[in-house]
């Protein structure tokens, strides 16, 4: 089978399924027959051997509402393809936004050789990203699932940095010994509403893990430790920077910080609140 018959089939069977989404066709035929997308038209007669039975196979989960990123078990975050299971959070485009200005914030401070920590790691996108865009920081990362730290240690071997990434066990900053501090302490912690758990997309909703989205009545339950904590895992002019819901900006800015003080709150580029910092002082 050719590689566009192949194409061909599986936009005609997700069209029959309810899926019709060319995009996927072409990243579902991409990854099955290894084929980079880009090259896929390129190389539209190479031979791609018979791999109808697991296209379909393919197509019955993405119909069933299984996104498209559990799949194929690994998505792109930061440029690098990062394993993923249904344990771990599917890593977003927002997250991105939010180790950018991380980066920027650890090199316009001259801390790249930094220890940084980041809480709830899950895949281990964030702490491996930072540790493969500074070569010569220090990563702790932190997570409750010991299956998502089993997924954040192959992605850190993946990458080559596994020498530089530490990986803990543990519920925010519990995993930690005393006297542990900082440069930046970084979290994409869970921030959706009760209420907002219901308007979710269902792919979302009956795949992704409930506890790294779902964070009380208003959201805040787990933002509100990680900043009433951070003054004490941070040294002074360490800063603690972490993903929030587009609709927090306001509310963040009140938590009580302890020594902290507020940075500010940043969009995405959608123009939406999307990340906040906080610095200790002293």
């Amino acid at each position: 089978m050719k590689l566009s018959e192949l194409l061909d089939l599986c936009r005609m069977e997700m069209a029959a399924a309810g899926c019709d989404a060319p995009r996927e066709a072409e990243i579902l035929v991409s990854a099955l027959a290894g084929v980079p997308r880009s090259r896929l038209f390129l190389e539209r007669d190479r031979e791609a051997g018979d791999l109808s039975g697991a296209l379909r196979s393919w197509i019955a989960r993405r119909a069933g509402g299984e996104p498209v990123q559990y799949i194929l078990g690994a998505w792109e975050f930061y440029g690098r393809e990062f394993l993923l299971t249904r344990d771990t959070l599917i890593p977003r485009p927002e997250t991105e936004g939010l180790v950018e200005r991380v980066l920027g914030a650890l090199r316009q401070r001259g801390r790249e050789d930094g220890l940084l920590l980041d809480v709830g790691t899950g895949s281990g996108a964030i702490a491996v990203t930072l540790a493969a865009e500074l070569p010569r920081a220090r990563v702790a990362a932190v997570a409750l699932s010991a299956e998502a730290l089993r997924v954040a240690g192959k992605n850190a071997r993946r990458h080559g940095v596994a020498d530089r990434v530490f990986l803990l066990r543990g519920d925010a900053y519990s995993a930690l010994k005393n006297g542990n501090r900082f440069d930046v302490v970084v979290s994409n912690p869970p921030y959706l509403t009760e209420g907002e758990w219901g308007s979710l997309p269902a792919e979302v909703r009956d795949f992704e893990p409930p506890g790294a989205l779902l964070a009380g009545a208003d959201g805040l339950s787990v933002l509100r430790v990680l900043v009433a904590e951070a003054g004490l895992h941070l040294v002074p002019g360490g800063e603690l920077w972490c993903e929030i819901g587009d609709m927090q900006g306001e509310a963040v800015k009140r938590l009580p910080s302890g020594p902290l003080r507020v940075v500010g709150v940043f969009p995405d580029l959608a123009g939406r609140d999307r990340a906040a910092c906080w610095k200790k002082e002293c």
